[in-house]
């Protein structure tokens, strides 16, 4: 399914960036905008943003890497 008609980014597309981005590095933290790097492409009207997020989403590699998580939390108790 097409994601971005600006760009021609398919959903595919998204996760094949993602995948390869996880393969690369395992403590990345994947944003849009590294994948339309990843896919060599910029960002044009940013119609398709939900859509993107959604598909982003969807792909079980996204998730934050446990080494990250609640990091936010650990700070607040040392201080």
């Amino acid at each position: 399914m097409i994601v971005c008609s600006c760009q021609n980014i398919s959903d595919r597309d998204i996760n094949a960036a993602i995948d390869w981005m996880r393969a690369a590095d395992t403590a990345a933290i994947i944003t849009p905008g590294k994948i339309y790097r990843a896919l060599g492409k910029r960002a044009d009207c940013g119609g398709c943003m939900a859509l993107f997020l959604s598909a982003m989403r969807a792909n079980p590699s996204l998730e934050v890497p446990a080494t990250l998580r609640n990091l936010r939390g650990t700070a607040r108790k040392e201080a």
